[in-house]
């Protein structure tokens, strides 16, 4: 029995949008989304558009509708891209009445994002995210970036999408390794917001590993709605919002150095390990619920192990992070199974104790 498609409201006054989940919506976007111009430019990469690009276009009709394909990747969301879909637009005389619709992961629908916030000073804007983690953490919310040699999102700004419209079918098409990075995020929520969620997570994680759809659509709903609860109380990061980074300054220290072999999730996972490593050696998480973290994580296919590094170089790139205040080191740690907080940490040696020894203690469990 199919689902059926739900939708869930990011709470932003005038602003507000809706985030619709559910199977083969593709074929329902024109009715889904009444209100698109008739200049429309699609941006996707070259994995996603022989996979749905025919069936969007198709699905939107008439009208000016062009595309731009990107290379897959990380790599990919730099402000040479970010020219090249500018000179794209200004080619086909876009006006300030056309939207931008990104059709892919985190990648894309950061790149289409800032995209469509600086165009003529801001053009409509849609998500179609076809990836788990995209799916459940970045097209929602307005986080829109491209990359830096010096760090990753460096340059971005905050811009809410009109819709995003969330085709659970996608996620047939994705890698193992793929989609268990979208399972990092998942289980972020768990530990940072909903001990019930959690707790249904380890009941069901091999049900979401074989991607059984009912399984599969919870995880997804109960993620947006809680992504959609957090930016509605705080939009631009000046305080709630900043939980929702659990494991990212671990993580960004690792995907900066090892841009080629660690994927975003993967990084993710590894750097919430550690977080709670770093949690459990303050005495203020206990052994079970740091144990309970790491055990979710390895259920769902993710490392709990980060790269050997140098912990100068762990310094080093932890220290660009953009939670970094007057020099001050701020991290997003677990106090319990439900519940985070964001700290500002002054002694580096206890953040270096934490990397050793969780690096060590799962390698001894492995």
């Amino acid at each position: 029995m199919q689902t059926p498609m739900q939708c869930i409201t990011v709470g932003l006054d005038e602003r507000s949008y809706p985030i619709y989940i559910g199977r083969d919506l593709f074929a329902q976007l024109s009715r889904l989304l009444p209100q698109l111009p008739n200049q429309i430019l699609i941006v996707t990469n070259q994995i996603v558009a022989p996979l749905y690009l025919e069936q969007v276009q198709q699905a939107l009709g008439d009208g000016q509708l062009v595309t731009h394909i990107i290379g897959d990747g990380e790599g990919e969301k730099s402000l040479h891209n970010y020219q090249h879909i500018m000179d794209t637009l200004i080619a086909h005389s876009f006006n300030r009445d056309c939207a931008v619709i990104a059709l892919g992961g985190g990648v894309v629908g950061d790149l289409a994002g800032f995209v469509a916030a600086t165009y003529q000073r801001g053009v409509d804007f849609y998500q179609i995210p076809t990836t788990l983690l995209a799916q459940v953490d970045s097209s929602v919310g307005g986080k829109t970036a491209v990359n830096h040699p010096g760090g990753k999102n460096l340059i971005g700004a905050f811009y809410q999408p009109r819709a995003v419209i969330i085709d659970t079918d996608c996620l047939a098409t994705l890698t193992d390794r793929d989609y268990a990075c979208g399972l990092a995020e998942v289980i972020k929520y768990g530990i940072i917001h909903d001990a019930q969620f959690f707790e249904w997570l380890e009941a069901h994680s091999q049900d979401l590993i074989q991607r059984e759809p009912q399984a599969v659509a919870y995880a997804v709903r109960r993620s947006c709605e809680i992504k959609a609860e957090i930016v509605a109380a705080d939009e631009r990061e000046q305080n709630q919002r900043a939980l929702l980074n659990l494991g990212h300054t671990f993580g960004h220290a690792i995907e900066a150095s090892h841009y080629d072999s660690w994927h975003h999730g993967e990084a993710v996972a590894a750097g919430t390990a550690i977080a709670a490593e770093f949690m459990r050696q303050q005495d203020e998480l206990s052994d079970q619920d740091a144990e309970r973290i790491r055990r979710l994580l390895q259920a769902c296919n993710l490392p709990v192990v980060a790269p050997s590094m140098p912990l100068s170089q762990w310094q080093d790139y932890m220290q660009r992070d953009k939670k970094v205040k007057a020099g001050q080191l701020r991290l997003v740690l677990p106090t319990a199974i439900g519940a985070a907080c964001l700290r500002t940490v002054t002694d580096w040696d206890r953040v270096a104790s934490a990397i050793s020894a969780c690096n060590s203690a799962c390698n001894e469990h492995d």
